[in-house]
């Protein structure tokens, strides 16, 4: 294993969302990133928004929370051809924008994918992903929700950090990994009884 970290291939964005204008991300962003990785997979990860994927001359490119993220489903044994990773929103922002409204613009994209995809587990990673997900909850953060289960729209539903802050506190990372092997267990545990 040289190089274990890959580059995830990009899903496309069903024809009606490529040109997406419900926010204001669409005047500044390069294009919808719908999510990548295998799009039958039982594992939806939830993440924030896309990360750069290429570099400034044009060439893929793994920015630190993908490698960061790849690192910890490795080191949790989460083979990378059982995941699909996507966003609460489906642009890169360039610059600030109102997020509330991106989010809320956004969100019925995500229960689109939630309907088609119909994953086995979900799991988000960052306290912004829990608190759109969970609005009810009062500042839903990571700390408070990780370490058991929740349920989304009828699946179960787990949380860790986000790479990025893994990747900044490296004392993390045991926590990190050790959500994402409960994230194996629950995956094994749902096959298993279906």
């Amino acid at each position: 294993m040289d190089h274990p970290f890959v580059i995830l291939p990009e899903e496309q964005a069903p024809a009606g969302i490529q040109h997406c204008v419900c926010c204001e991300l669409s005047k500044q962003r390069n294009r919808v990133v719908w999510g990548e990785g295998n799009p039958q997979a039982p594992l939806m990860m939830i993440l924030d928004n896309p990360g750069a994927r290429e570099d400034r001359e044009g060439n893929p490119f793994l920015c630190g929370t993908r490698e960061t993220f790849q690192l910890g489903m490795r080191e949790a044994g989460i083979d990378m051809s059982s995941v699909y990773v996507t966003y609460l929103l489906k642009c890169r922002p360039l610059r600030a924008y109102n997020k509330p409204e991106a989010r809320a613009a956004c969100f019925p994209h995500l229960q689109l994918q939630l309907l088609q995809k119909q994953p086995s587990v979900l799991f988000g990673f960052g306290n912004v992903v829990a608190q759109a997900l969970f609005p009810q909850k009062e500042n839903a953060s990571v700390k408070e929700l990780r370490g058991s289960w929740h349920d989304f729209q009828g699946l179960p539903i787990g949380f860790t950090y986000h790479p990025l802050a893994v990747r900044r506190r490296p004392n993390l990372l045991k926590f990190f990994v050790g959500d994402l092997k409960a994230l194996k267990e629950k995956w094994k545990e749902r096959s298993t009884s279906s």
